[in-house]
């Protein structure tokens, strides 16, 4: 995007600064987002959320300013710049609104940069997995005793189960001949694991495990790290909302344990990475495992069974839908996405749930 536009756009902010020059920042799927240079102490983040996925953007930014704010009351003895630099900090526009609603109907929000900070795309070693799960235990502990109930649902029905197959049996029902033939191995897959994927909605329905604040969008690259390795924070709070912390959780391992990228046509170099699993999870605990319920604890290996099971049932349905949500670079591209999600739950059956 150029200069004169992003330049214009940063400057409906009150930041009190000058922008100098900005960078495109290409690590999400859904928003776009840039990184502004300015001549002051601080550099900033802008970006505009896709207001065609989220239909209530200034909701979603409100979600994301109680939770910062809430956090930042946990820190009452830090300095500002201190804080600024552990904290997600948002940045009101000069008619003091948190989001600037452009004329052609863009959104956009600014956050300030945290410093020396770094993300991965990807698990390289348990140590980066072992933090990781830290951080998200302690941005779940932190947010604990946040009321969820004023948060607004996001996107509703995100992790509904019911909803999923809902959405699946309507694309059996219209799918062309030629794709439910090249999927029935995976279409008798979904109607055995059917039961065993209900169970933790089944839970939650029933009040058996608590509805708290959850960020709904885990994977590593939205764990901030410093230059030592060490955890900052929890960063892209879109998707902030109520939920179980099964969600997080095992949200966080399918995307840290697979050892090939999702998409990955080669299923023999598709396994679970029990080693990350085990780090993530102990750090996870450590922050924890004193506010958790027992039956809290004793789910955790089936969320990671369920979220993984989610995507690879979004994935199918999309493929028999002949690829409307997605994006796309073949034909079977979503096959091969789904394929990919369920050898990893028969890798994380062998390698977790079938241990003595």
């Amino acid at each position: 995007m150029k200069a004169e536009i992003i330049k214009s756009i940063f400057n409906e902010f009150d930041h009190q600064s000058n922008y100098v020059y900005h960078t495109e920042i290409n690590s999400g799927h859904i928003n776009d987002t840039f990184f502004i240079k300015t001549d002051g102490n601080k550099e900033y983040i802008l970006q505009r959320i896709n207001h065609i996925i989220f239909k209530d953007v200034p909701g979603l930014v409100n979600n994301k300013v109680l939770i910062s704010a809430h956090i930042r009351s946990k820190y009452p003895n830090l300095l500002e710049k201190d804080l600024s630099n552990k904290v997600l900090s948002f940045v009101k526009t000069k008619n003091t609104e948190f989001y600037y609603h452009q004329e052609n109907g863009d959104f956009w929000n600014v956050m300030v940069f945290i410093d020396d900070s770094v993300t991965y795309e990807i698990v390289k070693d348990e140590e980066i997995a072992y933090e990781g799960g830290k951080l998200l235990g302690d941005f779940l502990n932190v947010t604990s005793d946040f009321d969820s109930s004023k948060l607004i649902d996001v996107i509703p029905n995100f992790h509904d189960m019911s909803f999923r197959f809902s959405q699946y049996a309507s694309s059996v029902q219209s799918a062309l001949k030629s794709r439910l033939i090249k999927a029935e191995k995976y279409t008798k897959i979904v109607t055995e694991l059917k039961e065993e994927m209900h169970i933790l909605q089944t839970l939650k329905e029933a009040g058996k495990i608590p509805v708290r604040v959850t960020h709904n969008d885990t994977k590593i690259s939205n764990s901030l790290f410093d230059k030592n390795l060490k955890g900052v924070c929890m960063i892209d709070t879109d998707t902030v909302m109520p939920g179980i912390i099964h969600y997080d959780f095992g949200d966080a391992i399918r995307t840290i344990c697979n050892t090939a990228a999702e998409d990955e046509k080669d299923l023999s170099k598709v396994e679970f990475n029990l080693e990350y699993y085990k780090a993530y999870k102990k750090g996870f605990l450590e922050k924890t495992k004193d506010s958790l319920t027992e039956i809290e604890l004793e789910y955790l290996p089936l969320a990671a069974k369920t979220m993984i099971f989610i995507m690879a049932i979004r994935f199918l349905t999309d493929y028999l839908n002949n690829d409307i949500y997605y994006k796309t670079n073949y034909p079977e591209h979503n096959l091969d996405r789904a394929k990919n999600q369920f050898k990893l739950i028969e890798s994380f059956s062998e390698k977790l749930l079938k241990q003595p």
